[in-house]
């Protein structure tokens, strides 16, 4: 098993682009490839799944430690020819200065990290860049770069004199070019961009790549038995309504039946737990308002003492009502309160959370812009940020249900 991870000096050099892109090349070469991503992003995840036909998985050492992460690399490895991780933010960007970055996980795993570089503004001061991103830690090896966004031949060759006299390898030179950006549609990404996969070969050398990736994570760890919780789980699920969830989450219950609210009634009869992950409910609010029959079931489930878990969007779609531009629409009301997803509203909450509840530690991610709006919950628990500060998101106990704007890992 091949392995190896991409990283940047920060956000916008291109991450996406060239993992989504080395992912088909291998595919198309025969390969199975297992994507992995770094942190709790479940945007990037898509374009992997996309691409390779497997499901990515997160890889956080905020919510788990080291060895879980070992632990989840050789299991969903185990059957594939290549392992590819796409890091979050900048090489050493983590919640507590480079802890739990992308260089602290390829650390853990072992891996190679092969960095993206725009180098669109710059020809020979990628030197220093250079000396100081694969200098600054000797925890981890930085076995070559990819320059991004090349402006012609002329500035190729200057930036392969740049690795020549730094000593990095140049594993590839992406030109610029319009079709190889990632657009930006809502609050995400656009899914339908054109990522130009079929290039790939021709910018990067991918075999020289395969040659100095690791081979050895998957020997260090052995694959751990796993518990699987015995519950039986329906699971909202739709492309954008309900997507937001990680893949390790829902494969440690050992039953989960996926409906959509846009159009199916959910069967809640034999249902253990009802889980409403997060997405964008606000896109499709007439499709959930005009769809009274599953609102209606979810409803009558949690007045009958039904256990739901309920992530931001979920959340949303148990409340009253969400507020949109183009008007109110009815939800489950089984919570009661209004949220509003309108411009004028919007404010954007963003980080790592963490709280206990009933003697159990829970850790999480929020990313959100819509907010609650008149009669505001209040929390059961004093939710924390990463440094241990008190934030003011809430978590919601009412009956058998537990709702938040927190994203929990594993709960």
């Amino acid at each position: 098993m091949k392995g190896f991870l991409i990283s940047a000096p920060m956000s916008g050099h291109g991450k996406t682009t060239v993992s989504a892109g080395l992912m088909a090349a291998l595919v198309r070469r025969g390969l199975t490839v297992q994507p992995f991503k770094c942190g709790p992003d479940y945007i990037d995840t898509k374009f992997h799944r996309r691409v390779t036909g497997r499901e990515s998985v997160n890889l956080d050492l905020f919510f788990a430690d080291e060895q879980h992460l070992q632990e989840l690399y050789s299991s969903y490895g185990s059957d594939a020819d290549a392992c590819i991780v796409e890091g979050m933010m900048g090489l050493f960007d983590g919640y507590s200065k480079d802890r739990g970055s992308a260089a602290h996980i390829a650390h853990t795993l072992h891996l190679p990290v092969v960095l993206v570089v725009d180098a669109s503004h710059a020809a020979y001061s990628m030197a220093a860049l250079l000396q100081g991103y694969t200098r600054f830690s000797a925890e981890i090896t930085v076995c070559g770069v990819i320059f991004n966004k090349v402006g012609s031949a002329r500035h190729e060759q200057m930036l392969r004199e740049v690795c020549e006299d730094t000593g990095v390898e140049c594993l590839g030179c992406i030109p610029r070019r319009d079709t190889l950006a990632v657009g930006t549609r809502y609050l995400g990404l656009d899914f339908s961009a054109n990522l130009c996969h079929e290039q790939m070969e021709q910018w990067v050398d991918i075999d020289r790549l395969l040659t100095l990736s690791s081979s050895k994570s998957d020997s260090r760890v052995e694959t751990a038995n796993r518990s699987v919780n015995p519950f039986r789980v329906v699971m909202a699920c739709s492309d954008e309504s309900f997507s937001f969830f990680y893949k390790e989450t829902i494969d440690s219950f050992a039953s989960v039946i996926r409906f959509n609210p846009e159009t199916d009634v959910p069967q809640l009869v034999d249902c253990d737990l009802l889980y409403l992950p997060g997405g964008y409910p606000e896109r499709h609010a007439a499709a959930l308002t005009l769809n009274e029959a599953a609102r209606r079931a979810i409803r009558d489930y949690a007045e009958r003492g039904g256990r739901i878990w309920a992530e931001c969007g979920g959340m949303m779609y148990l409340c009253r009502e969400i507020l949109t531009d183009e008007g109110a629409w009815a939800m489950c009301g089984v919570l009661p309160y209004t949220v509003s997803a309108r411009a004028a509203d919007r404010r954007l909450s963003l980080g790592y959370r963490q709280f206990e509840m009933d003697g159990r530690q829970y850790r999480g991610h929020e990313f959100h812009y819509s907010q609650f709006v008149g009669d505001t919950p209040k929390s059961a628990v004093q939710v924390y940020d990463a440094s241990g500060n008190p934030v003011a998101t809430p978590v919601i106990r009412h009956k058998n249900i537990l709702a938040s704007y927190t994203h929990l890992y594993n709960a």
